[in-house]
């Protein structure tokens, strides 16, 4: 199992640095970046840390509007990697899909956050 992460800003002002920082310690061994607007589809630090997933890995982000557009969105791509067999981590939100609490803990919030 790898822990690999992905940091996003939104303009060349900011800076991943927060992110990446918090990634390491939590200990991903690779981290992707993207300096581009969350609204954007086409995110090629994103689209390449999808890519170099394996099954067994763990997807990490220092919180969760870094990975998601939308909440549609986050929960396709969460739902995605489950079925490939990655787990997510949201360090901020301490989500972690690889423990059947964290399932649930994701579940509850963002599927009734979506009924409401």
């Amino acid at each position: 199992m790898a822990l690999i992460g992905y940091a996003r800003v939104s303009t060349a002002e900011q800076d991943t640095a927060l992110q990446t920082d918090a990634l390491r310690k939590a200990g991903c061994e690779r981290i992707f970046e993207d300096t581009v607007s969350g609204v954007k589809a086409d995110r090629h630090g994103l689209a390449a840390a999808l890519a170099y997933l394996r099954d067994g890995d763990v997807l990490a982000v220092w919180r969760l509007d870094r990975l998601g557009r939308s909440l549609p969105h986050l929960i396709e791509t969460i739902s995605a990697l489950e079925t490939r067999g990655v787990g997510f981590h949201s360090l901020t939100e301490s989500i972690d899909t690889t423990t059947s609490g964290g399932r649930l803990i994701f579940s509850v919030r963002w599927v009734s956050s979506s009924v409401t």
